[in-house]
């Protein structure tokens, strides 16, 4: 068959591509191995964050009478979380078919190799397809990295799919990574009753991020009972038959920790291998395939988006890029950066940055002015009994253009936002604080925070001159 443009991977960037191609007027085939939707709607984003919502009612309800609420002691039916989170993920699965359907785009379903630059051959369950395309682009994704500790092979280590499939909740729980992934799922399982401990080999939670975010968390997980070890490095795992021994190597010297199940939580690989990409001429490396500004690979009329690529592995920055290179594919010119791209934490309570951290910002070189403002003094985090947090934003000094934006608190996920479009506008804090906010909302914390950084808070006392 022939197409105008082939994307190899239907998750957050595959299907996303097909659909802008499709509304530019391609002939869209999309090949997928195995569900629409990829990792991200299958076994990553969505699910976890239906499982936590399972969990936060949990908590809410065995916090009830801190409201004035009366309930009994509340029970937790782990399989009918389990069917929830299914059927959120079946409904999401089935629109983007839908979606994908109503668009006019083709899906093959089946693995896809490449046979010249040209061709791609499709294999599966009923499915034996040559396609010839103008233009292809690449989205086959990432997988969970294996690390080099003896006794990973034990059936009671997990990795981040494995975690979200439990027939049952374990007893205890040791999570190796305190980035993103590692941190969801200790937050998760704890907030379940089940004793977790983390481990992580930097000096903090969340290295990757602001250092206010991942040093607010840590001690946010400690108060839920949750064990964190920085700066370790997990040695050895031994099988006890029911019981996990993992060695590890702190700095006052080697300690053996015990765990029902382990959950290997450190870093994704892109995948590239199997993709005949060899033989299409595309340069690769175990990586990822490197891009151009315009998402353009070696060979000119072959993309690569999303995680394959490396680099920054979330959801919507393989969508946003898998919009842009459809545009480029059928004659644009879009150039896309990741100066203003948000990461969201999904833990209790939530965190959420965009742009450069107050380490980064003085690394490069910017005379950094900085603002905070802590949920406890805001209204409606108060009014709803979550004040754990604050919200920093960074700044350059001189004309106050906002460089980030840093949160941990009730619902960061939602409050980052205005950070993204203040970086994208180039924004300043004096157009940040002139942005008014509502009241009572969360939102507030965000404007405090510039104002912070001005010298001229109202929430709280000044600690800075007015300017």
């Amino acid at each position: 068959m022939k197409t105008d443009i082939c994307i190899i991977g239907g998750g957050p960037g595959g299907y996303v591509a097909a659909l802008r191609a499709a509304q530019l007027g391609a002939q869209v085939t999309l090949v997928e191995r195995e569900h629409l939707g990829g990792v991200c709607l299958n076994v990553g984003c969505i699910p976890t964050k239906a499982l936590l919502r399972s969990a936060e009612v949990y908590q809410l309800v065995r916090d009830a009478a801190k409201f004035g609420v009366t309930a009994g002691e509340p029970g937790i039916d782990w399989p009918a979380m389990q069917a929830r989170k299914a059927e959120v993920v079946k409904r999401l699965v089935s629109g983007v078919g839908v979606l994908l359907d109503k668009a006019g785009a083709t899906v093959l379903h089946g693995h896809g190799r490449f046979l010249s630059p040209h061709t791609l051959a499709v294999e599966g369950p009923g499915v034996s397809e040559r396609v010839e395309a103008t233009h292809f682009l690449i989205a086959t994704g990432s997988r969970p990295a294996s690390i080099p500790v003896p006794g990973l092979e034990s059936p009671a280590v997990l990795d981040s799919t494995g975690a979200l499939e439990l027939s049952q909740l374990p007893a205890s729980l040791i999570v190796i990574g305190g980035g993103a992934v590692g941190v969801e799922f200790a937050s998760l399982y704890a907030a379940l009753g089940v004793q977790v401990t983390v481990i992580e080999m930097l000096p903090r939670l969340l290295p990757r991020m602001e250092a206010m975010l991942g040093n607010t968390l840590e001690r946010s997980l400690k108060r839920r009972k949750i064990k964190v070890l920085t700066d370790t490095r997990m040695k050895e795992v031994r099988d006890k038959g029911g019981l996990l021994e993992v060695d590890v190597e702190i700095k006052s010297g080697a300690q053996t920790l015990q765990g029902e199940k382990l959950l290997v939580a450190v870093s994704r690989r892109p995948n590239v291998e199997n993709l005949g990409l060899e033989e299409a001429g595309v340069q690769y490396s175990r990586r990822g395939v490197p891009v151009d500004e315009n998402l353009r690979t070696n060979v000119p009329h072959i993309y690569a988006i999303g995680d394959v690529v490396g680099g920054i592995m979330l959801a919507h920055w393989a969508s946003h890029m898998g919009v842009a290179a459809a545009e480029n594919a059928l004659g644009g010119h879009v150039r896309v950066s990741e100066e203003a791209i948000p990461s969201c934490v999904f833990t209790m309570p939530e965190v959420a940055s965009v742009g450069l951290s107050e380490e980064e910002a003085r690394a490069k070189g910017y005379d950094v002015v900085t603002g905070e403002f802590p949920f406890l003094a805001n209204g409606k985090a108060l009014a709803q009994g979550e004040t754990e947090g604050s919200v920093k934003v960074v700044a350059e000094a001189k004309h106050g253009q906002v460089l980030g934006l840093h949160i941990i608190g009730p619902h960061a996920s939602d409050l980052i936002a205005p950070g993204g479009l203040a970086l994208a506008l180039e924004a300043t804090l004096d157009e940040l604080k002139e942005t008014m906010m509502a009241h009572p909302t969360l939102s507030e914390a965000v404007a405090e925070a510039a104002l912070d950084a001005l010298g001229i808070p109202l929430a709280v006392p000044a600690r800075k001159l007015k300017r």
